[in-house]
């Protein structure tokens, strides 16, 4: 017969199980390694930027590349150009008509409010209200009156500025002689700037006076530059064209003196300042150097020059017909003062410093293109030889 209750054994082999602290231990299990690795976002923003900035070096390197080609190409095409030849001076005229004519119409809209400040300086509180109102009034059109007379004006200027100051430099150092040319480089750049300037400012005039005209009568006077023309020649003949001419000449030529040589003198400073020789540095750093001796030089440029460029704006405006540059320069002084000649100083620095930075770095780009040295950096004085 069974036994009614279970023995101690069945007992045990039924419950050990149950007691935790009996169970046995399993033996360890190595689970299998996954081939997943998790993202890790901590650092997912500047990836991001390290990727932009990745591809943007790209793109500057391919940049580079193609510039490098269609320089070998342009200078493949022109040939080898001798320093001072009439191509050497054919590329500087070309590359200063580029970085005025460019950089002037690129800054329109400030010398569009700059120009009718000076006319009327209770006309607008500051550029931004100018802008607002011209906008709104004539649209984005309205913002870049005179850019088309500006783009031919100071392209022309730009040529026969930089090609003339290229030409006239070297003429003046050889009459000067080397030992002299170096000694008194200085009145040479002075010198250089105002012959080349002169010419200049011959070709600028016309397109000047219209540009003025249209920037200072609302509405413009005249809705294309051609047109502005035939309506100066058609009321004053051609000499309508021209009385800003001695005020511009006033203007254009204490500018363009501080200008060259201003930025020759920086430029020389700079590269003393610096551990090696300008012709150790490689292309790029020589066009940084170009652009910031241009700032330093606009700055001062506007200073100079800007008495005489509120003049031009007023003669150009309230000149009458007939009557004499003198009286009317006696009777604008009148109405404004010392002090009115003065006005837009802060915006002609700005905008100066600008165009003159830019204009620098443009010229030389284009002559580093065509395989030419850049400006400034004073040629090593000529050795001296002992006296026997």
């Amino acid at each position: 017969m069974a036994p009614l209750f279970p023995t101690t054994a069945i007992l045990q082999d039924v419950f050990s199980t149950q007691i935790p602290f009996a169970r046995p231990i399993p033996p360890p299990t190595t689970a299998s390694k996954s081939s997943y690795v998790p993202p890790d976002r901590r650092f997912s923003a500047w990836s991001a930027v390290d990727d932009v900035k990745s591809k943007a070096g790209a793109l500057s390197n391919e940049a580079q590349k193609e510039i490098a080609k269609a320089s070998s190409a342009a200078q493949a095409k022109t040939g080898q150009i001798e320093l001072y030849s009439a191509k050497y001076y054919a590329a500087c005229t070309f590359g200063g008509l580029v970085a005025c004519g460019v950089t002037h119409t690129a800054v329109t809209p400030l010398d569009l409010v700059k120009c009718r400040r000076q006319v009327d300086s209770k006309m607008y509180r500051g550029n931004f209200e100018a802008w607002g109102k011209i906008g709104r009034a004539e649209g984005m059109r309205g913002i870049f009156t005179g850019w088309a007379p500006t783009f031919f004006g100071y392209s022309a200027q730009g040529a026969f500025k930089y090609g003339g100051y290229e030409f006239f430099k070297k003429f003046y150092s050889d009459l000067a002689g080397e030992d002299a040319a170096y000694r008194y480089k200085t009145g040479l750049y002075l010198a250089a700037s105002a012959s080349a300037e002169l010419i200049a400012d011959v070709a600028l005039c016309p397109f000047e006076a219209v540009k003025v005209r249209m920037q200072t009568t609302i509405p413009p006077f005249a809705s294309s530059t051609f047109g502005g023309i035939s309506i100066i020649t058609g009321k004053e003949g051609t000499a309508g064209l021209y009385k800003g001419l001695y005020p511009l000449w006033g203007r254009q030529i204490p500018y363009t003196m501080m200008k060259f040589a201003s930025f020759e003198t920086i430029v020389e400073a700079i590269y003393g300042q610096m551990p090696k020789s300008k012709s150790e540095y490689g292309k790029g750093v020589q066009t940084g150097v170009s652009f910031a001796g241009g700032y330093l030089a606009g700055i001062l440029c506007a200073i100079v020059s800007h008495p005489a460029d509120v003049m031009v704006s007023k003669l150009n405006a309230n000149r009458q017909p007939g009557e004499a540059f003198g009286g009317a320069m006696s009777r604008i002084y009148k109405d404004i003062g010392f002090g009115g000649l003065w006005n837009g100083l802060v915006l002609r620095i700005f905008m100066i410093g600008t165009l003159t930075s830019l204009q620098w770095g443009i010229y030389d780009s284009f002559k580093v293109f065509m395989g030419l040295p850049t400006t400034g950096g004073a040629a090593p004085p000529p050795k001296q030889t002992a006296n026997l």
